[in-house]
């Protein structure tokens, strides 16, 4: 019998995959959501395993409402497969989601990254109420963490994490970050099928720096040229790891 976890009543600020700014929390089927979602994508439910509610619902400490809620918003973001009548499995992903992913992100993230840095410095940007002044305090404060970057794989996906949203939020689009959210999401999944035989993925991290210094600049271009490298490196060596080359 799985053990019965307290019920959380807030969420959770240990999670790996991070819940992004502003987005609602307040219920339990938020709670739910983002819980069982950290759990697919670090891997902890792993690809093609059967997902049943009364052990996620042991597991989590969460009623059944919440957690039949949250399963059918991960069946629409993919991480859950549904079928009629014979129950529910966590969505396999193998190389072909690693180029479908990649194929978006790599219009869309140097799409981004080229808004960030127009508008990073002026008061158009998602978070219309920020200062620009403190979006740009944000930008440096990034800047020294990556530069004294961890080389605890979490930490470091965290912290990947934190630097994409930045982008995404200085974009100023918050249907192009919506949509970047999501396939940042898968992306994590990919990285995490491959974690212990990914080499270097704090030099993967400290990339971030010229992205940053160039949405940081206003270099329109070379923002977009760096989000544009970052991703195609990630899809080369994740798919070299999912190929076993």
């Amino acid at each position: 019998m799985p053990t019965t976890e307290p019920a959380p009543t807030t969420m959770p600020d240990n999670l790996t995959v991070l819940v992004p700014d502003g987005a609602p929390t307040a219920s339990r089927s938020d709670i739910a959501y983002y819980l069982i979602r950290d759990l697919v994508v670090t891997l902890a439910l792993a690809p093609g395993a059967p997902v049943r509610e009364p052990d996620l619902m042991a597991r989590l400490g969460l009623g059944r409402t919440p957690v039949r809620e949250a399963l059918r918003r991960l069946a629409d973001d993919g991480l859950i497969t549904i079928w009629p009548r014979r129950g529910m499995v966590v969505s396999n992903v193998d190389v072909r989601d690693l180029a479908s992913i990649s194929e978006v992100r790599l219009e869309l993230e140097p799409a981004a990254a080229r808004l960030a840095a127009h508008r990073v410095g002026g008061s158009g940007g998602y978070r219309a109420a920020e200062p620009a002044a403190r979006r740009i305090e944000r930008l440096e404060e990034l800047i020294v963490e990556v530069d004294r970057v961890s080389e605890d794989p979490r930490q470091l996906i965290r912290l990947d994490q934190r630097v994409h949203r930045f982008v995404h939020e200085a974009a100023g689009n918050r249907y192009l970050a919506r949509t970047l959210e999501e396939y940042l999401v898968l992306s994590l999944r990919l990285w995490f099928l491959g974690l212990d035989r990914v080499g270097h993925l704090d030099d993967a991290v400290r990339e971030h720096r010229d992205l940053l210094l160039a949405v940081g600049a206003g270099d329109a271009a070379r923002a977009a040229a760096t989000a544009r490298e970052h991703v195609r490196e990630f899809q080369v060596e994740i798919g070299r790891v999912l190929t076993g080359r």
